[in-house]
């Protein structure tokens, strides 16, 4: 969504692949039980519009994203408020069998996480992000669910418009695409690969334009994925502009694979992937017509919706999500279930997070009280709640603690990665840029001596914004707070590490939770979401401890 160095380039000989499988069984074993694990599907493939198993019975994938591994904390949002096991049992009793996990090339990269609780998860705090996505597969598969990976950015700062960057160009895309699939080669949780997250822009589909034929260097990354792992899935999206001269969302436009469908070296992989969203994340065309919503299957006919209905491939609608809070809203998301379940499209929910700033998610703000009118308009779709619940995980051997300095690279790496609540969601037309993420600036004179806090601007755009700041004690630290003037602010939306509040325009935080007291040297992440007209671009902190 909405909403991405040569670090020991990846030469995987067969030891280091040996070893890989090792850990994963290891991990896996924990706490897998038979009956959870018989839920899975294995290795899936597809006939005409339906996704088989090896068996040929048909299957639907019904997923929902945890977002978090693409951006700056390198790990899956709320794992500073809840357990690891916790969110995945949560997301396989609302009657999900996949999630669909974000990453960046950037955290592939990384040597460390932010922001996870370790009360909550001990075991999870000193492994670098690659680890730690180890074991969120292995978790996934323990609680019975099936794993999409999804290359959401190359960095982990914002979305790109293509599936290469300056500082990602096209081999490290396709470099980390077939590590990840040597990695899990023997691990069937992992069923499909979603190639890049909404292409847009000057993307096209087959226009033969090298440095923007998204179907062509699609086809060039699957190849070299399925000759790695031969049995995955190839999810691929679309582009925002197709080309009959129509827009539509940012990857959800794939009217020209009719004339110009995907040809791969291993038959029967292809799922094409749309993504789709309700007017309040940006006021389309069709949004305005006097016959919405029963102008809406047509329109996803055209657009997608064909693939399925004329038997030529698989679709996974693989974002869509509202706040649910408008008629406009509502009425989408009643005919998109209906068109959906009709048809027996899988799809992939956005998201499983309360902190996407456009769409919110299935949690509230706490991380652990359902959403249940969303999840009642989704009954439809979601299958009936597991009668089994994996047995707890022992408490995992301590893993040691990477260098505090991040490994050199040879990529220049933005100087500090931000995250976004959420990917900013698509638009017609180019929404206005994150804000760029400067190095982080010290507060000015008020702060006391025994605490440094830094601002780090993420993102913002035309109602809002997201921020976060490092706190760092000199020595230890009962409690501690920080204000500053935010003109037009309205509210603070959520807050992660803080507890937050608005007065006269002054935004006024104080650590909570996991960040509330602290102990000489540390230093912690945290961060918010505020309602505002602007973000302030470098607002002087007031900051008081104790």
């Amino acid at each position: 969504m909405a909403e991405r160095q040569t670090w020991v380039r990846r030469v995987w000989t067969r030891a280091a692949a040996v070893a890989s499988v090792a850990v994963l069984l290891l991990v896996g074993s924990l706490a897998a039980p038979a009956a959870s694990a018989a839920t899975l599907p294995g290795w899936l493939s597809t006939r005409g519009s339906t996704i088989v198993t090896s068996s040929g019975t048909p299957y639907t994938i019904k997923a929902v994203a945890w977002f978090g591994m693409e951006t700056s904390n390198c790990a899956p949002h709320g794992l500073w408020t809840i357990s690891l096991d916790e969110g995945l049992a949560k997301i396989a009793a609302m009657g999900f069998t996949t999630v669909r996990l974000p990453f960046s090339n950037e955290c592939l990269a990384a040597t460390q996480t932010t922001s996870i609780n370790a009360d909550a998860n001990p075991g999870l705090v000193g492994l670098t992000p690659l680890r730690l996505l180890d074991t969120v597969i292995a978790r996934a598969r323990a609680h019975g669910l099936s794993v999409i990976l999804d290359r959401h950015r190359p960095d982990s700062g914002a979305q790109s418009e293509l599936w290469y960057t300056a500082q990602y160009p096209e081999k490290r895309w396709i470099d980390d695409w077939t590590m990840l699939a040597a990695r899990y080669k023997n691990n069937s949780t992992v069923i499909g690969v979603d190639l890049h997250n909404e292409p847009h822009g000057p993307a096209c589909w087959n226009c033969g334009d090298p440095a923007r034929d998204w179907r062509a260097a699609a086809t060039r990354a699957a190849n070299a994925v399925l000759a790695v792992n031969p049995r995955l899935l190839i999810v691929v999206e679309g582009v925002e502009r197709q080309n009959d001269g129509s827009n539509t969302w940012w990857g959800g436009g794939l009217k020209d694979v009719r004339s110009a469908p995907m040809t791969l070296s291993v038959k029967n992989r292809v799922v094409y992937s749309p993504h789709d969203y309700p007017a309040t994340v940006h006021g389309q065309a069709w949004f305005s017509d006097p016959r919405y919503p029963a102008n809406l299957p047509a329109l996803w006919d055209a657009n997608w919706g064909y693939l399925a209905k004329e038997n030529i491939a698989p679709v996974l609608l693989g974002e869509f999500g509202t706040k649910f809070e408008t008629a406009s809203d509502r009425a989408w998301l009643t005919a998109l279930v209906d068109y959906v379940a009709e048809r027996k499209i899988s799809y992939a929910y956005w998201s499983f997070n309360p902190n996407s700033g456009d769409t919110g998610g299935l949690l509230a703000d706490d991380w652990r009280t359902t959403q249940t009118a969303k999840l009642d308009a989704l009954r439809p779709l979601l299958a009936p709640a597991p009668q089994s619940t994996p047995a707890p995980r022992p408490t995992a051997t301590a893993t040691p603690k990477p260098s505090a300095t991040p490994k050199p690279s040879a990529t220049p790496k933005p100087s500090a990665t931000p995250k976004p609540s959420a990917t900013p969601k698509p638009s017609v037309t180019p929404k206005p840029s994150p804000t760029p993420t400067p190095t982080p600036r010290p507060t000015g004179s008020s702060a006391p001596a025994s605490v440094a806090v830094a601002w780090i601007p993420q993102s913002a755009w035309a109602t809002g914004y997201v921020s976060e700041f490092t706190v760092q004690a000199a020595g230890p630290v009962a409690s501690w707070t920080v204000s500053w003037e935010s003109p037009g602010a309205t509210a603070v939306t959520t807050a992660w590490g803080m507890t937050c509040g608005i007065r006269s325009s002054t935004v006024t935080c104080r650590g909570d939770g996991w960040a509330g007291s602290l102990a000489a040297g540390q230093t912690v992440r945290v961060g918010l979401q505020v309602a505002a007209p602007a973000a302030p671009s470098a607002p002087r902190l007031s900051v008081d401890a104790d």
